[in-house]
């Protein structure tokens, strides 16, 4: 029988060593500990509707196990490897005088009140590894970095950071792209990856509660038994923690037809700045006032620390078909996804890969893609057979249409080893070159071709290498471009052609980001898309969260803390870039 999940405390056997009460938005419930004999002593409730805040200022499902691969290909920006492999093995071998706490930061002998020593980090290498997460930004400058394992743990790293006037970023499993977790001016980091159970399952209902730490695949595996997956299903799904997926409201292959993070997101308990958790929604996917849910789900840790996520699962599908379209030129594969979309076929996936990525992922894992293509289109329908069948059809006749040709997988097997394929992307070109910097941005279908040419203009100007696989479905490109940053003259380079993509998606009616969120990356940028007024009411909607300004400082918005000045923007910090 199904657990109930009315909260991330629901029932007696979800319920953890629960401390300060929990405060729920848009409701004036009190969440707290079902089971009062594990209480710590309390603070004490404060309620608190949307109305008062406001006024302060995927798809891993039962047969896919194996259509995903296991957590065996990673991207090739070393740091994240070394990053997630610290993570993951440095309190195993805490006993290493190499590893031991310094004891230099007050904050650190505040800590040791909150944590055992062993869940504190102070080292200099450690916070050097911590410092950076998957993107390009180096140079970042942590300060302890703490591995709470509850919601209460987490309050108290929080207090004690605001005690000491220190900022505090919150960091799952390291794998951004936009120098969202890169810690600026020795912040208290918050790791939660030790955070990482699934606290409940309610199959009638098709949602769970998990902690921000599980990784996103490993929930569809754990569901998969009750014929349920979480549909946002991002290419690092073997290794993201599902906190960074909230974080960056992220997307993924197919999440074309059934909706990015936030559409799978039915409340998210939250740790604030004040030290006050509180659930934002409600288990049964809507609550009374404002959508505070919606505001908070891609806010990329700048309103507080997420310890509990209610998420919404999707049925595993009746059928499944998958198509694999070779053309012989970028222009045709690109007509060809608007023809499907423009045709009201709406698939549950559609990605695209160009010739130079083809060739790479084949001398990698023999995926079987058609080296001589210039691009293949994948595309894979689900629903009820009869439907699935027709639409499968008419994908196929489009494209013969325009000059593609067809493959369809003949099984599960087969299915699996095209997926895998597209998801060893980022493992592949790291045969290549040691470094990428990775795009983000989005553009009308309609504008594909013409916006991929530019791509590979600026690309041949700037004298790099470039390789295109990205979520055609919806427009959201991913250029990857190729260096070694240990060679003379390379970032310039490099800095100026992710500049030139940005203005060129912008210049078409796109959009910065996708799904790996705005972060460093593309702050700067912000001013591009938004009016003064516009980035204003970005951040004063952020200090009704975070009235100081402590999570993650320096991330999304140009100037930080206020926009009025706005065309003065501040830069990253000397160094960060590399």
């Amino acid at each position: 029988m199904a657990n109930a999940a009315a909260s991330p405390t629901a029932g007696a056997a979800a319920c953890h060593h629960r401390g300060p009460s929990r405060r729920r938005f848009n409701s004036t419930s009190t969440v707290s500990c079902s089971n009062p004999a594990t209480r710590s002593p309390t603070r004490a409730p404060v309620m608190m509707d949307s109305t008062i805040i406001a006024g302060k200022a995927c798809r891993g499902r039962k047969e896919a196990s194996s259509s995903t691969p296991d957590r065996a290909i990673l991207p090739p920006n070393r740091a994240w490897s070394a990053c997630i492999l610290f993570d993951s093995l440095a309190v195993s071998y805490w006993p290493m005088r190499f590893w031991r706490t310094t004891t230099d930061d007050p904050l650190v002998r505040d800590l040791r009140r909150v944590l055992p020593t062993d869940r504190i980090r102070s080292a200099s290498l450690e916070r050097s590894l911590l410092g950076r997460d998957a993107s390009i930004f180096e140079g970042g400058r942590a300060g302890p970095v703490c591995f709470p394992v509850s919601t209460e743990e987490v309050q108290g790293c929080v207090d004690a950071a605001r005690r000491h006037n220190r900022a505090v970023v919150p960091r799952g499993a390291g794998t951004g792209l936009a120098g969202g977790a890169v810690p600026l001016e020795e912040p208290l980091v918050v790791v939660t990856t030790k955070m990482n159970r699934l606290l409940s399952v309610d199959a009638d209902r098709r949602m769970a509660w998990v902690q921000p730490g599980m990784i996103n695949l490993d929930l569809s595996r754990a569901t998969a038994p009750y014929g349920l997956h979480f549909a946002p299903d991002p290419s690092s799904q073997q290794v993201c923690s599902l906190g960074g997926n909230v974080g960056t409201n992220a997307g993924g292959p197919h999440c074309l037809a059934h909706g990015v993070t936030s559409a799978h997101v039915l409340a998210v308990e939250v740790v604030l700045t004040s030290g006050e958790a509180v659930v934002l929604g409600g288990s049964d996917g809507w609550a009374p006032g404002l959508d505070l849910r919606g505001a908070y789900v891609g806010s990329e840790g700048m309103m507080g620390i997420t310890t509990a996520i209610a998420v919404r699962l999707t049925p595993d599908p009746p059928a499944v078909q998958t198509l694999l379209l070779a053309f012989d030129s970028v222009d045709s594969a690109a007509q060809t996804v608007s023809a499907v979309i423009a045709d009201g076929i709406v698939p549950a996936a559609i990605e695209m890969m160009d010739n130079n990525i083809i060739r790479a992922v084949e001398e990698f894992v023999g995926a079987g893609f058609p080296t001589d293509a210039a691009a293949v289109v994948i595309v894979e329908v689900d629903g009820l057979p009869g439907g699935v069948a027709a639409e499968a059809d008419r994908v196929a006749e489009l494209a013969l249409g325009l000059g593609g040709s067809v493959r369809r997988a003949a099984d599960d097997n087969e299915r699996a080893l095209l997926w895998k394929g597209r998801k060893s992307a980022f493992g592949a070109i790291a045969r290549i070159k040691p470094n990428y910097y990775l795009h983000d941005t989005v553009v009308p279908r309609t504008r594909l071709a013409e916006v991929m040419k530019q791509v590979y203009e600026i690309v041949e100007e700037h004298e790099l290498q470039v390789m295109n696989v990205f979520h055609a479905g919806d427009g959201n490109l991913h250029p990857m471009l190729l260096f070694d940053r240990r060679e003379p003259g390379i970032m310039p380079r490099v800095h100026a052609a992710g500049a030139a993509i940005i203005e060129a998606s912008l210049a078409v009616g796109g959009v910065l980001s996708g799904e790996h969120g705005i972060g460093m990356e593309k702050r700067d940028f912000m001013p591009l898309m938004f009016s003064e007024a516009d980035l204003d009411a970005q951040a004063r909607l952020r200090r009704a969260f975070d009235p100081e300004e402590m999570a993650n400082p320096g991330k999304v918005l140009p100037t930080g803390a206020s926009c009025a000045d706005v065309n003065a923007l501040d830069k990253v910090p000397e160094g960060v870039w590399g």
